[in-house]
């Protein structure tokens, strides 16, 4: 017989400031990768896409070290020794990444091999230059004396010439050459011209194969160093740390600030330089002294190919059956009918949205080419993170301003790798007309918002759009976001008054009555709920708190978590890569789930829900809990109210709870686990449930 529990037995007490209950945020963004990596070794997965899924890998981890790493060097370099929250010091931190990257290289590395033999024998190969036929090199030759040859500058290396510049991620020879009869070995650097035009996969022969372009290049030096004798070639690629941001308080001029930025990543210190395996370990040590690296621990041997970002050369292929089944999102259902778009939403009041399932051409874009035609629409006020640089929303809203609107953007200069494109969109927007603004100073702004100003019978209506993802078309097709189209009255009033924040920077006396901003009102409302859902549950049980972001990395938030499970309030966490919160640690996070959904849609809507008592919320907006996002961004949540809305987010949340295909359990030590099934449904994920789903309403009504 089982003895029973007594209920008034005393439970351990935690220190909830010890770092033994937290996890570490790069090891964990890390961790998400391995899961990416899952879907390259994964059989289910068709073979172009896991090729896809390496190339994504790869990208990931430069942009790491460019972000990350860049980022802890310099508090390394300038002596920083606080620890973070899960107790690393900086050099900690780099020693465990490195060592993580280097497993993950290696992983990824052997996945590579065994998906390459496996498209062999769909006749889609990468040759080596020196199997090739002759009249194949020939081929390759010609091809490469016309149009790579000429774009090539070899530099020497020697006392009369200082060590060439090395531009960030880029690929470069090292030749080791001397003159005939000579003993004396030279150095010299041929830049790989990858890009502008030129591809990193040369096709060969009949069929889908393909060479490097370096491996041309090396078979064909004689080319650039005629009558010398080549001792050796070797591959390498520098990463450079893209942490370059100056204090825009002190900046007279933002924009010419951000240029200034651009131009000095072009030159930031170098965080890793990558070598093709066998290197001399001369050379070696010789890159990694004049690029001021450490040998040993910056040095990262490649036994393949490097810059594995690029296969998304070979992805591009069509091959159907190599590919995931065509995804063609449908049109909302409330957005069949011709009548105007805010006829519609003033019918409904509030419309969700749901990317990439529901088209966001013919939900978002329509909302913005109406309003930019609608002769009663009066203006248009919006923010701008990331969008394409050629898109229908900036033609949208040029189209608007040239129809005589008002039309205010707020552009973020500072979106990470996007600043050129930004600073380019905002002049073109200027020169039509636009007004454009930069935000508040100090911080970035985030959050997704739409705001059109109409003439409707007597009076102005307004109309919004609130959405979790960028206002970019490309992306809106390969990440699940949500959104919402509303006529609400007090959101309305809301965003007019998030935008006179965001146009002047004066934050005295803000009042909103429904959307959650940060940084001053968001972290406070999130920890007030939490301590509210705490408190019925003492009054009369039955808590539930589930969260979906990108990131979990806030202590307080993580602290007021634990503090709900503790209380036994059960938390559901939907959290696609970092998370510093232990899940399932008995008396601690026993009630907590922490699930991670990785499939052919980037993650990337953030939705939060609290039960109260049965009083239930729905929010939905920009921000993850990321100190970042809650204390040094402009980020808004917002309510989601009616409840066809609610429900929709309620069958959100339960897809992804129950998925037995695409979900990772996170485990008390922080590792994942896949969720597996045998049954037919299952083995659907959840993403391609939501599609079926979307599929099935649009067919209801047809």
């Amino acid at each position: 017989m089982q003895p029973i529990a007594d209920a008034d037995a005393p439970k351990p007490e935690f220190d909830l400031s010890s770092s033994e209950w937290y996890l570490n945020r790069e090891l964990t963004w890390l961790s998400f990768n391995r899961r990416v990596l899952h879907e390259a070794e994964d059989p289910r997965t068709p073979l172009l896409e896991r090729i896809k899924f390496i190339a994504i890998v790869s990208a990931n981890l430069d942009e790491f070290f460019m972000k990350r790493i860049g980022g802890l060097k310099q508090q390394i370099g300038a002596g920083v020794r606080e620890t973070s929250l899960d107790g690393r010091t900086p050099r900690q931190q780099v020693e465990e990444c490195h060592a993580c990257i280097r497993e993950l290289e290696a992983r990824k590395e052997e996945v590579f091999r065994q998906i390459s033999a496996l498209l062999e024998n769909k006749n889609i190969v990468i040759e080596r230059y020196q199997d090739l036929l002759a009249k194949e090199k020939k081929q390759l030759r010609d091809h490469y004396h016309k149009n790579i040859f000429p774009l090539l500058t070899p530099q020497s290396i020697d006392p009369a010439h200082p060590f060439p510049f090395i531009s960030n991620l880029s690929l470069n020879l090292l030749v080791s050459l001397r003159y005939p009869k000579s003993k004396e070995i030279s150095l010299a650097r041929v830049k790989v011209p990858v890009g502008s035009g030129t591809p990193r996969l040369l096709q060969v022969g009949k069929g889908d194969h393909f060479v490097l372009v370096e491996d041309v290049m090396i078979n064909n030096l004689d080319m650039l160093f005629p009558g010398m004798e080549i001792e050796s070639c070797e591959i390498f690629r520098v990463t450079r740390n893209a942490n370059t941001e100056k204090d825009e308080e002190k900046a007279d001029d933002l924009m010419a600030m951000i240029e200034s930025e651009l131009q000095e990543r072009k030159f930031a210190p170098i965080v890793r330089l990558e070598i093709g395996r066998g290197m001399e370990p001369a050379h070696r040590g010789r890159l990694a002294a004049e690029l001021e690296l450490d040998k040993g621990s910056d040095v990262f041997e490649v036994p393949g190919m490097l810059a594995m970002r690029d296969l998304f050369e070979l992805v591009s292929l069509e091959y159907p059956r190599l590919h995931d089944p065509p995804h063609h999102p449908i049109d909302h259902p409330q957005l069949l009918s011709q009548r105007s778009i805010f006829h519609i939403i003033r019918d409904a009041g509030s419309i969700l949205l749901q990317h990439p399932y529901e088209s966001f051409s013919t939900s978002v874009e329509r909302f913005l080419r109406e309003a930019a035609v609608d002769p009663k629409v009066r203006g248009i006020k919006m923010t701008l993170y990331r969008t394409a640089s050629k898109g229908r929303i900036i033609e949208a809203l040029v189209q608007a301003a040239q129809n005589g609107k008002q039309v205010a953007v707020v552009v973020e200069l500072k979106a990470r790798f996007d600043e050129a494109t930004n600073i380019r969109l905002a002049e073109y927007m200027e020169e039509a007309g636009i007004h454009v603004t930069y935000g508040v100073v100090g911080l970035k702004t985030h959050c997704k918002v739409i705001l059109v100003v109409r003439q409707d019978f007597n009076c102005l209506r307004r109309y919004v759009h609130i959405g979790t993802g960028n206002y970019h078309t490309v992306t809106a097709r390969i990440y699940s976001d949500v959104g919402m189209l509303t006529s609400d009255e007090a959101i309305g009033k809301d965003a007019t008054e998030l935008f006179n924040y965001l146009t002047t920077g004066f934050m005295a006396k803000r009042n909103y009555s429904k959307l959650l901003v940060a940084p001053l009102y968001l972290k406070k409302s999130l920890l007030a709920r939490i301590d509210r859902e705490i408190a019925l549950q003492k009054e009369q049980g039955g808590g539930l708190i589930q969260f979906k972001m990108n990131a979990l990395e806030d202590g307080d938030i993580v602290k007021a978590l634990y503090r709900a499970s503790m209380a036994g309030v059960k938390v559901d966490l939907l959290v696609r890569d970092t998370c510093r919160l232990r899940p399932g640690i008995p008396a601690l996070s026993e009630n907590i789930r922490v699930i991670s959904i990785v499939g052919r849609f980037l993650e990337h809507a953030r939705m939060y829900y609290f039960r109260n008592g049965g009083n239930e919320e729905y929010f939905i907006g920009s921000a993850d809990a990321m100190k970042r996002n809650l204390e040094a961004r402009v980020e808004i949540l917002c309510p989601i109210e009616l409840p066809e809305l609610m429900n929709e987010l309620r069958i959100v949340f339960d897809t992804q709870l129950g998925d037995n295909r695409s979900a990772w359990d996170m485990v008390p030590d922080g590792s994942y686990v896949q969720r597996t099934s045998g049954s037919k449904e299952a083995s659907n994920g959840s993403q391609n449930l939501m599609i079926a789903r979307s599929d099935k309403r649009l067919k209801d009504l047809l």
